[in-house]
């Protein structure tokens, strides 16, 4: 079953880490999103997200659902922020088991690419030198 969390809250794997553990897994893999100190060569404070809440757990459910049916996978969840964040937060967790590792690495790679193209969260980057601009996260670097 899958599970998606929109937080304003430092995120808190430990319940969504465990409930993807189930005895017919053999794999899991997760990724962490964390808030980096520069991007496209500017110093970067901090970051400010900010979502559509109806659409964006609307949206990543079916990512989540999407990736249990195209990978050999038993479970996804998927945890995002939103608001106010700084240097080395957490800004995104995924998680996924499956009985073998393929599944679970493949699955884990495709939601957090489509979380970022599908999913309406948007980022604002606060820089060093005073100035903030909105940056759409599907053009990001992969």
């Amino acid at each position: 079953m899958s599970a998606f969390l929109l937080t304003d809250q430092p995120i808190d794997t430990t319940a969504f880490a465990h409930a993807l553990r189930r005895d017919e897994a053999g794999g899991y893999c997760s990724f962490e999103g964390w808030v980096r100190n520069h991007s496209d060569g500017q110093d970067v404070l901090g970051l400010d997200y900010q979502a559509y809440r109806p659409l964006a757990e609307a949206e990543a459910l079916a990512v989540l659902r999407e990736a249990e049916t195209r990978f050999e996978i038993i479970a996804a969840s998927a945890i995002h922020r939103f608001g106010s964040l700084a240097i080395g937060d957490m800004a995104v967790w995924i998680g996924v088991s499956a009985a073998h590792r393929d599944g679970a690495f493949l699955a884990c790679r495709f939601v957090i690419d489509e979380l970022k193209r599908r999913v309406p969260i948007w980022k604002r980057e606060r820089y060093a030198d005073g100035h903030s601009e909105w940056i759409a996260c599907h053009d990001t670097e992969l």
